[in-house]
């Protein structure tokens, strides 16, 4: 991969370009997006926030499933017809660049996922004189080995005040039937201990108070590098940093969930009791054909197991509907699971066969339609379970984190149960003109619910 000054191109720290910058996709392509974004900025670049102040549009992409494949096309179709100068990073870049090549005359580089440190020489490129004059034929490529290293440390531009995530891992080893992310991702590749507490310790000093750790997998985390099970080391690091309140944990695979694991959640004061363990299924046979290493018997009792070592602990997971060959009966079945298990935190999936997965290529796959019908049946149960387990929390005293007020002075706050984006919010309606300011901790009394979102005193 050449630099910029390899490539004739001058470096301009006094840049004035502006740059417009658009993240699909999961948390981990946003911790992508910081990385580039501060790369950027160092670079000399400026951000801006709309599309139409912008000299560059950046898109990081994403591929997993089919709906999100759709939105990152149709976001760089939308953003390839202001006329601005077009970079697409991320995983569809990474998967299908030649594509993008040929088929997309409007984009002028293209980033892979293990290439994010060229985003700054990218956009060196496409700014050059000789671009802006007269259009390359071909966009600039920067792509590499999907099981390449890269992770930059001290180099991200924060998109959130109080909370950050911490990509301690990338790719998968797993290779389940019907993702992609092996082919996008590469093969695990840990990050150093080391550099996750160097990050750490940078965002404790800029003020972060919520420390999110993510990865494809999280409970693997160093066996690639040290020969064991980590997390728990890194997890008992982490707590020891002066700053971050709350430490949370999510992509937690069940069956790799190990007893020092759950001890070192229930010990430390920071860690929330909060757990996110996508289990996809709980039909043996499904969970079998989706090349999964669990069955149904030990979802069970991993997710006892929880809530006997820490009661309060709050459970997210996530369920794939319409698998090529699901019956009615195995549908019933992960109805009646999802009725029986409670949990706190629940997301739907319907299947999306995704090109070069062992799952596309299997029979029985599941009409549209059905596949929606399933997933609205599954989310209509979880919607019943989830509104029970709020109004159980009535009367219930908690400590929150204050995310920002709203009009009429009600102050807007998440739970240890609620991690950020995805899951409900606390409403603390009698704490108008208390002065709270983003990121402050403060204890409430839990007085109803509404939906999915909780109302609350301060007390």
């Amino acid at each position: 991969m050449k630099s910029s000054s390899e490539n004739g191109i001058p470096k301009s720290p006094e840049s004035t370009f502006r740059v417009f910058f658009i993240s699909l996709g999961c948390d981990k392509n946003l911790v992508d997006s910081e990385q580039m974004t501060g790369l950027l900025v160092k670079r000399g670049y400026r951000m801006v926030t709309e599309a139409k102040d912008a000299d560059i549009i950046v898109v990081n992409t994403c591929c997993f499933i089919g709906d999100a494949k759709e939105e990152s096309i149709n976001t760089i179709i939308e953003m390839g017809q202001t006329g601005r100068k077009l970079i697409v990073c991320g995983c569809l870049a990474q998967r299908y660049a030649e594509e993008i090549k040929k088929e997309m005359p409007e984009v002028d580089a293209i980033v892979g996922t293990t290439s994010i440190d060229a985003i700054a020489d990218a956009a060196d490129e496409v700014m050059a004189p000789a671009q802006t004059e007269n259009r390359a034929k071909e966009p600039f490529v920067h792509t590499a080995s999907i099981d390449r290293y890269v992770y930059l440390t001290g180099s991200r531009e924060l998109s959130a005040p109080v909370s950050a995530s911490l990509k301690i891992a990338d790719g998968c080893n797993k290779n389940c039937s019907y993702c992609v992310i092996p082919q996008v991702r590469g093969h695990y590749r840990s990050v150093p201990m080391d550099d996750i507490i160097s990050d750490a310790k940078d965002l404790a000093e800029r003020g972060i108070k919520e420390l999110i750790l993510i990865a494809q997998e999280t409970t693997v985390y160093g066996t690639d590098l040290y020969g064991k099970k980590a997390l728990p080391e890194l997890l008992h690091r982490l707590c020891a940093i002066e700053g971050p309140e709350w430490i949370r944990l999510m992509y937690c695979y069940p069956e790799e969930i190990t007893d020092e694991l759950i001890e070192c959640i229930a010990s430390e004061p920071k860690i929330c009791h909060y757990l996110d363990m996508p289990i996809q299924h709980c039909s043996d046979r499904i969970l079998r054909l989706m090349g999964r290493k669990t069955d149904k018997k030990s979802l069970v009792n991993i997710t006892k197991k929880l809530r006997r070592r820490i009661p309060d602990i709050a459970l997210r997971t996530t369920l794939i509907s319409g698998f090529p060959g699901e019956t009615e009966e195995e549908h019933r079945e992960l109805l009646d699971f999802v009725r029986g298990m409670r949990f706190d935190r629940l997301g739907d999936f319907t299947y999306s066969a995704e090109e070069g997965t062992k799952a596309a290529g299997m029979k029985g796959q599941i009409h549209h339609s059905t596949k929606k019908r399933r997933q609205r049946e599954i989310m209509e149960a979880q919607q019943q379970v989830a509104f029970e387990n709020e109004a159980a929390l009535n009367g219930r005293r908690i400590r929150v984190m204050i995310e920002g007020v709203i009009d009429g002075g009600v102050y807007v706050a998440r739970s240890y149960r609620d991690a950020p984006d995805i899951d409900g919010y606390v409403y603390i309606e009698n704490a108008k003109g208390a002065g709270y300011m983003s990121g402050d901790m403060t204890d409430v009394m839990i007085t109803g619910s509404r939906g999915y979102d909780l109302l609350a005193d301060m007390i």
